[in-house]
């Protein structure tokens, strides 16, 4: 577990849903354990078989011989794997546009206006507000060093009750520290104008996709076990060329359509 996951769930408004997401991790967590001793006893009966001698892995772990024992019996228990949903979970297909429309990305909410457009029942909770530290990408788009602290504005949103997405706006401290941006609850009347009242006007965007596997938090406020999660870093500039807002969204992958626009009279057939 990374330290960012620990620092999320720590960061949880609502205690039962505290508990519930450092149940979920330690589970994951005792379930890595059990794994990782099943290897370890492979790979100590296995130095056996070669010749080596107990006493001699014992000093190359730094530990006794007994406790060269003690781990050879450990993991010898029937490795299966985890058990699937014995219920089907809902699927919901939200779609997520490339680029975002400018009318949408100006709206109270990118994902209220899109979810109410395409007919679902949209829901939202604000997650965290405060300051943590940059990942490797977040601190790329905001050119900050990774891990140097940045504001952060985590969001979860749900469709028809399902959850489907997790959206975090990271803002450099030299934009947003001591602004409305770094106050708790949603920004009004919207994040947009927020920015804009700063003087900030806005000059470009990109945006980046990435599919990888889910964190154990993201796994577990979105319900996708053993699923990949679609990462959109879009990372917005001024005109003076300031990375002034990155918007990373975390999309439950099984959950999401992704239209992609084309700029008019740019295209071939």
């Amino acid at each position: 577990m990374d330290a960012r996951t620990l620092h999320d769930i720590a960061a949880i408004e609502d205690p039962l849903e505290r508990a519930r997401a450092a149940s979920h991790a330690m589970a994951g967590l005792q379930g890595q354990s059990v794994e990782l001793s099943r290897i370890r006893r492979g790979a100590i009966v296995e130095a056996q078989g070669a010749g080596t001698l107990q006493d001699d892995i014992a000093r190359f772990l730094g530990v006794t011989p007994g406790r060269v024992s003690q781990m050879k019996k450990a993991g010898t228990g029937e490795h299966k794997a985890p058990a699937g949903p014995t219920e089907p979970r809902p699927r919901v297909l939200v779609q997520r546009a490339l680029p975002t429309p400018p009318s949408t990305r100006g709206s109270k909410s990118l994902y209220l206006t899109e979810a109410e457009q395409q007919g679902l029942t949209p829901e939202r909770k604000m997650l965290f507000v405060g300051q943590e530290p940059a990942n490797e990408h977040v601190a790329a788009g905001l050119r900050v060093d990774p891990g140097q602290h940045v504001i952060a504005r985590r969001k979860m949103f749900w469709a028809n009750g399902v959850p489907v997405r997790i959206s975090t706006s990271y803002f450099r401290t030299d934009v947003g520290e001591n602004t409305r941006l770094d106050g708790q609850g949603f920004v009004l009347p919207t994040l947009q104008a927020a920015i804009e009242d700063l003087g900030h006007r806005f000059g470009h965007a990109t945006e980046t996709l990435t599919c990888r596997p889910a964190t154990p938090y993201e796994a577990d406020l979105l319900d996708i076990p053993g699923e990949w999660v679609v990462q959109v870093l879009r990372v917005g500039l001024s005109t003076e060329d300031v990375p002034v807002h990155a918007l990373e969204t975390i999309c439950a992958a099984t959950r999401h359509v992704f239209p992609i626009g084309q700029a008019v009279g740019a295209d071939q057939f």
